[in-house]
């Protein structure tokens, strides 16, 4: 849960507030918020098995869907085979123009990688002359003093 979030299930000034205005203004608003305050932290387990259970029951309804789909009633066929024929082509078409789109968008993330390694690469090669500019090893002049290279 977002911890930085104003309103959270924890006892904050704007939850507090919260609370007591819904008091004043319908007393089921402020005892909702102090349930809220006080267990608000359970409801992410709540909605997962909610979810889960629903799931459940839905993926019946699901599952009836897919035999008559495949027996021929239902959404896939409509009965008009000049029509369905046009439909699985056209479908086939988008298919293949989706793969398309996913290979090129690999070969550009792939570009993009490289750009951003590139230029890593450069960054880097750019501090270390820098650091070796400063920390090379003082040379002695003809006087005998030593100067360090900038």
């Amino acid at each position: 849960m977002n911890t930085s979030a104003l309103i959270r299930p924890a006892w904050t000034p704007a939850t507090i507030a919260l609370m007591v205005i819904g008091f004043m203004v319908f007393w089921p608003l402020g005892l909702a918020m102090l349930a809220y305050i006080i267990w608000g932290d359970r409801l992410d387990g709540f909605k997962r098995d909610v979810n889960r259970a629903t799931d459940g029951i839905f993926a019946g309804c699901r599952r009836n869907a897919d035999k008559a789909q495949r027996w021929g009633r239902g959404p896939g066929r409509t009965g008009n085979v000049a029509f369905d024929d046009w439909r699985e082509k056209e479908l086939e078409r988008l298919a293949e123009e989706r793969r398309k789109l996913d290979e090129m968008l690999g070969e550009f993330d792939e570009y993009a990688r490289e750009l951003r390694r590139a230029k890593d690469q450069e960054e880097f090669d750019r501090f270390m002359a820098n650091r070796n500019k400063h920390t090379a090893p003082a040379k002695p002049n003809d006087d005998g003093s030593k100067t360090i290279d900038n």
